[in-house]
């Protein structure tokens, strides 16, 4: 009788930690898990097996004229140090 609460308590020393057991792949989980990559649905499944795409989902990306800019969207990695005049 001692000897398996000695054994019991030997396993639970030995288990893993809760922290890595809260992480769930579809390699360590039940039958059937999806994770899926953390991106938010454009729509709904229909039952007839189709979808549809709800506009109000969709990403809405709100871009400035930029005609006339004086400014480049790139930066080199190699630019000459500017000394700052706000000061």
């Amino acid at each position: 009788m001692p000897l398996g609460l000695i054994q019991g308590i030997g396993r639970a020393f030995r288990r893993k930690r809760t922290s890595s057991l809260d992480i769930l792949t579809s390699k360590n989980s039940p039958r059937g898990f999806y994770k899926g990559k953390n991106c938010k649905p454009t729509g709904f499944h229909t039952r007839k097996g189709g979808y549809v795409v709800v506009p109000e989902k969709l990403p809405n990306y709100v871009v400035p004229d930029l005609s006339g800019f004086k400014l480049k969207p790139y930066v080199s990695q190699c630019a000459p140090q500017v000394a700052d005049s706000a000061k």
